[in-house]
């Protein structure tokens, strides 16, 4: 069997920091050698920034009692030899919450009143604003007070109807969803809309996330999770009992947030908890076994959902073998097979794209910064050509050299106000472009949906209206790769004038393609859709239930619109980072230049001196290339180290 979901997770956590070690050495190494420019800089910082805060997010996902939070002690927690999340009988986490670790703040967990859903801030709004939290310290070094402490995520409170009706958890229309109303009329509610766990777990402490949402009531009640939380997990694991299957509520829950477009199940769990309910002393190993077979088959067909994305467990019991050390008992728990399916196919796929996406970084700025060295190589070649021109020259030849210089130098800097004219157009052009993809003009795009959702009753034809919004996105978008086609063109243009007037090897990359965007525009489409449909209409029609479906679309939309703007300002940036670089070392050439006119002029040594200089700073042009090489192979392949050896 391979490695489990946190041995490979260890791994990754080691490869990261080895890779932001590498990278560190690299940019020390830069600077000392003057490689540093503009461009080369923000490939460095964005490279290290990617690497370092790559996350990984599970997100657990079930009805109330299926097991869930036992199921995360069990994967995640057992070395503390017991239980961290509650997960008695009855409903547990009451709450969505989210398990991560960030090292700026202390250990602790952070809990957001309920009565928030009064207001129409969203969940990303409330992050922001920290003192609307309860907050309580946690000591890690003490399980039996973390525990204690985690607790809280199972509180709740008595309300009124009306209250719960305000607050989205009593909807008259569909009574069947509704809470238990006790002899006075009063209902349960969560006391805490979301809580966040902050602890140095040692996988938390290497990027991962863990998301526990509860019940079709809580999922369903915020826009936020299913529309931007839940889409962007890297992996989603859905839980049920392996005694009661697939129940109504729980194929509600799949169907409206979880179901993955046919043919793309990646990603996707399924979990049949529970299975030692199904042991029996009256039946043989082999009987349950075809049961337990028989009852994921028909989970699998229910679902939509490969057999083999179908894992039957026993969290329980999985939990138990590792806190006793019972190697028997966790392999007939089923735990190890769903923790080696969560590491090949999580850490598996995220290492690939990492990866992928760190060689895509490393080869752009090993080309910036080999263009810098490649100037400086010219500029070695031309002064060389130029000075053993002047060998048995007299007087005379060597000072009319030195006006030729002058006078190019000249020339040269009278076409700087050319090239400020370009960068003048350059700027408004992207100017423009960036307004395209503001905040502002996304929040205008949006104003006839988020009309349209604010009327009364029922919102007809609300779905042509999303249909036209998403169709406007996507042109946007488009524009946006026709004004990076157009910027390309100008700067192509002047490009290649500078290079014939003044030997420069200026070249434009091509425009960043942005189908992956359009892509992610696609999918958070998709991801709305089932908000539309006749089934969620009653939900729908609540102002504010519409309101945060408005305002957590934004926020993802948002999120794509800056990636693009980002990926088309790093494009630009490196573009004028070589004009920068080329016309510096052109400066400083003439400087040069001249200085060794000066030396030939006054002692007969100084051209056999200059050129031994010239032969000494091409050969440490080499050596610079060589060390570049030797950095940007060991980024591409760091070996695998200690997963104990600490962060850098």
């Amino acid at each position: 069997m391979g490695p489990s979901f946190n041995e490979q997770f260890d791994q990754h956590g080691a490869w990261r920091r080895a890779f932001a070690q590498q990278l560190k050495q690299l940019s020390e190494w830069m600077h000392a050698n003057g490689l540093m420019d503009a461009a080369v800089e923000e490939r460095l910082q964005r490279l290290e920034a990617q690497v370092r805060s790559d996350k990984v997010m599970v997100a657990f996902v079930a009805e109330f009692s299926r097991g869930k939070s036992e199921l995360i002690n069990a994967i995640f927690f057992a070395d503390y030899g017991r239980r961290i999340m509650p997960a008695s009988a009855g409903r547990t986490t009451m709450c969505p919450t989210e398990l991560g670790y960030d090292p700026e703040i202390a250990p602790c967990l952070r809990l957001l009143p309920i009565e928030t859903r009064l207001q129409p801030q969203g969940l990303a709004e409330w992050r922001l604003r920290p003192e609307h939290w309860v907050q309580l310290a946690l000591d890690v070094n003490d399980a039996d007070q973390v525990s204690k402490a985690l607790e809280k995520v199972s509180e709740v409170r008595r309300v009124s109807q009306e209250e719960a009706r305000a607050l989205g958890f009593w909807h008259d229309e569909l009574p069947e969803e509704n809470p238990m109303a006790d002899a006075q009329g009063m209902v349960e509610v969560p006391m805490w809309r979301h809580a966040l766990i902050n602890m140095p777990h040692p996988l938390l402490k290497q990027g991962l996330v863990i998301l526990d949402t509860p019940g079709l009531n809580a999922v369903g009640a915020e826009p936020e999770l299913t529309v931007s939380l839940i889409p962007q997990a890297h992996a989603v694991v859905f839980i049920l009992a392996a005694d009661t299957g697939v129940t109504r509520s729980d194929l509600s829950i799949w169907r409206e947030h979880l179901a993955a477009p046919e043919g793309q199940a990646e990603g996707r769990w399924v979990v049949l908890n529970k299975i030692d309910t199904l042991w029996d002393a009256l039946n043989s190993a082999e009987q349950v076994q075809v049961q337990l077979e028989r009852q994921c088959a028909t989970v699998a067909e229910m679902l939509a959902m490969p057999r083999e994305r179908v894992v039957p467990i026993s969290a329980q019991k999985g939990l138990v073998a590792k806190v006793t050390c019972n190697d028997l008992l966790l392999e007939s728990s089923g735990l190890p097979v769903l923790e080696e399916a969560l590491a090949q196919g999580i850490m598996g796929q995220r290492q690939a794209i990492l990866r992928s996406a760190v060689a895509t970084g490393v080869a752009g700025l090993r080309a910036e910064t080999e263009r810098v060295i490649n100037v400086r190589r010219r500029d070695l070649d031309e002064q060389m050509l130029e000075l053993r021109s002047l060998r048995g020259k007299n007087a005379s030849v060597i000072e009319a050299m030195r006006g030729r210089i002058e006078q190019e130098q000249h020339e040269f800097d009278a076409s700087a106000a050319k090239i400020q004219a370009v960068r003048a157009v350059h700027l408004k052009l992207l100017r423009d472009l960036f307004h395209q993809l503001g905040a502002r003009a996304l929040k205008a795009e949006l104003a006839d949906l988020a009309q349209a959702l604010q009327q009364r009753g029922i919102k007809l034809g609300v779905r042509k209206v999303y249909e036209e919004t998403f169709a406007r996105l996507r042109a946007i978008i488009d524009t946006a790769q026709a004004s990076g086609a157009e910027i390309h063109a100008m700067l192509d243009g002047t490009f290649r004038q500078l290079n014939a007037e003044f030997g420069f090897s200026l070249q434009v990359a091509d425009v960043p393609a942005l189908d992956g965007f359009l892509k992610d525009i696609a999918k958070i489409e998709q991801g709305h859709l089932q908000y539309l449909g006749m089934s969620n209409a009653l939900k729908l029609a609540q102002p504010e239930f519409s309101q945060r479906l408005v305002r957590a679309l934004s926020m993802r939309l948002r999120t794509v619109f800056e990636s693009v703007a980002n990926d088309l300002e790093l494009w630009s940036k490196s573009a004028t980072a070589q004009l920068d670089a080329q016309l510096r070392e052109r400066k400083r050439s003439f400087a040069r230049r001249i200085e060794a006119v000066d030396r030939i002029q006054h002692a007969a040594s100084g051209l056999d001196e200059r050129l031994g200089e010239i032969e000494a700073s091409e050969e440490e042009l080499l050596l610079l290339e060589q060390r570049l090489a030797e950095f940007t192979q060991r980024l591409l392949a760091v070996p695998a180290v200690s997963a104990q050896e600490p962060a850098v």
